[in-house]
C-alpha cells in the first residue's frame, strides 16, 4: 500500500457510504489525536454552501481537529435548512469526539439547491467516526469518499527533513468539473505533522494555493463550495517554526509542491478531459499581467476545443492573449507549441516556415505545453488546463439526471 494522509503522524481517516450517493462513499473524515494549527482558503463566489459559511467562522480560532465532508451534495443555496444541517455536522462530530465545536472543519460538495439530509448525515458520523484507523487503507478510504464526478482518487504524500526530524505531508483533493482559477477550485485537504506557528501557516498556504491551485481551469466555473484546508500537529518534533527563515521556506516549497501534485490530478481527470495542457507566459511586464494572459488563454473555449480536435490553429491562442485586457507590445511575441519549445510558430510576431508535420504530432500528444514569450519585462506565469470535449457537454448536460 503506497503511503498517504495516514501515514502523517497521529492522523486517522475515514470513509464511508451513508446513502447519499448511490453505491459509492460519501462520507469522509480526517481527525488529528491533538489540536493542530490550521489555515484555510475558500471559494471567492459571493454565493457560500453552508458548510463555508460555517468553516469561515471556525477557522478563525486557528486551529483544527478533525475534518468532516459530505459529498452528493453541495449544502448550498438551501437556505436555513442547510445551515441547521451543517451545524448538526459539526455538533455530532465534536460530541462524538468530545472536541470543541470551533475544531470541527466541514466541508460538501455535490448538487446545489437540493434539501441537506441532516439525519442521514448525523446518523452516518455517529455511526462511523469510532472507525477512524490510521492504516493506509482508511486514508485512500477518505479520499474516495469526497469524489463527485472524479473518475479516480486524488492522494499524495512527500516527506522531507528539518532539524533532523523526518516531516510527513499527505493530502487529499477532489475536482473535475468547475474549476477554474479563482482561490481553490475545488476541495483539498492536507495534513502535516511539522510544527508551525498558525501565521506562517496561513501565510505558506496562500502562497501555494495562488502558484498551484490558482493556475489551472477546466470550464472556467468556480462552485460555490471550494475549499482548501491544512492542519498541523507539530508530532514530528521539530522547533516550532516561528519565522521566515530556511526552515519555513523548506516547508512552504513543499507545501506548494503537494498542492502542484493534487491540482495536475484534478486537471488530468477534468470532465471528459484528453488532454493536459501546460501554459507559460514569459517576459510579460510583471508577474500580474504574465498571470492575467495566461488565464484569458487558457480558459479560452476555442483554444480548450482546438486542442481537443487537434487542430493546429494557434491564431486562437494569440487572440485570446490580446483580449486579456493587459497592455503589450503587439510587434515582439515568440510563440512554440511542444514541450520543449520544439516547434516555434512565431518570433517577433511574424509567422515563421515552421513544420506542419511536427505540429500536428505535437497537437495529437496527451501532453501539450503552449509557451507566449512577449519580451516586455521579467514577468512570468506557469498554469495548467484540459481540453474540451464532447464528453464535457453530455457529462454536464445530464448531471442530474
Amino acid at each position: 500500500m503506497h503511503k498517504n494522509i495516514c501515514d502523517v503522524k497521529d492522523i486517522k481517516c475515514w470513509g464511508a457510504h451513508i446513502g447519499i450517493k448511490t453505491n459509492r462513499r460519501d462520507l469522509a473524515m480526517i481527525y488529528s489525536e491533538n489540536e493542530a494549527t490550521g489555515a484555510a482558503v475558500f471559494t471567492q463566489n459571493l454565493i457560500k454552501a453552508a458548510p463555508v459559511q460555517i468553516s469561515e467562522d471556525h477557522i478563525k480560532c486557528g486551529k483544527i481537529q478533525a475534518i468532516v465532508v459530505v459529498s452528493g451534495n453541495a449544502n448550498a443555496c438551501t437556505g436555513e435548512q442547510g445551515l441547521e444541517g451543517a451545524k448538526a455536522m459539526v455538533n455530532a462530530t465534536a460530541d462524538m469526539l468530545n472536541i470543541e465545536k470551533d475544531l470541527v472543519f466541514i466541508a460538501c460538495t455535490g448538487i446545489i439547491g437540493q434539501t441537506f439530509p441532516t439525519a442521514k448525515v448525523v446518523k452516518g458520523i455517529r455511526n462511523n467516526i469510532m472507525k477512524l484507523s490510521d492504516r493506509p487503507v482508511a486514508g485512500t478510504f477518505a479520499a474516495n469518499a469526497i469524489l463527485t464526478t472524479d473518475t479516480f482518487a486524488k492522494e499524495g504524500f512527500l516527506n522531507f527533513q528539518i532539524d533532523d526530524k523526518e516531516i510527513n505531508m499527505g493530502g487529499i483533493a477532489k475536482g473535475s468539473g468547475m474549476i477554474h482559477p479563482d482561490m481553490a477550485t475545488m476541495l483539498g485537504f492536507i495534513a502535516c505533522d511539522i510544527a508551525i506557528k498558525q501565521e506562517l501557516l496561513d501565510k505558506a498556504l496562500k502562497e501555494a494555493v495562488n502558484n498551484t491551485f490558482n493556475m489551472i481551469t477546466v470550464d472556467g466555473d468556480t462552485s460555490t463550495n471550494d475549499t482548501v484546508a491544512i492542519m498541523c500537529n507539530g508530532r514530528a518534533g521539530n522547533t516550532l517554526i516561528t519565522e521566515e527563515d530556511r526552515n519555513y521556506l523548506k516547508f512552504r516549497n513543499k507545501l506548494e509542491e503537494m498542492c502542484m501534485f493534487l491540482a495536475k490530478l484534478i486537471v488530468s481527470d477534468g470532465e471528459g478531459a484528453t488532454k493536459i495542457i501546460e501554459y507559460k507566459v514569459r517576459g510579460a511586464k510583471t508577474n500580474q499581467d504574465a498571470r492575467q494572459i495566461l488565464r484569458t488563454i487558457s480558459n479560452s473555449n476555442l483554444v480548450k476545443t482546438a486542442i481537443f480536435g487537434q487542430d493546429p490553429n494557434w491564431g486562437r491562442i494569440i487572440a485570446a492573449a490580446g483580449r486579456s485586457g493587459v497592455n503589450f507590445d503587439v510587434n515582439k511575441m515568440d510563440l512554440f507549441i511542444g514541450k520543449n519549445r520544439d516547434v516555434q510558430i512565431l518570433k517577433d510576431s511574424q509567422p515563421l516556415d515552421f513544420s506542419t508535420t511536427a505540429l500536428k504530432k505535437n497537437m495529437r500528444m496527451t501532453d501539450i505545453c503552449i509557451t507566449l514569450d512577449l519580451k516586455q519585462g521579467k514577468g512570468n506565469a506557469i498554469g495548467w488546463g484540459s481540453d474540451l470535449s464532447y464528453d464535457y457537454v453530455r457529462i454536464n448536460a445530464e448531471y442530474t439526471t
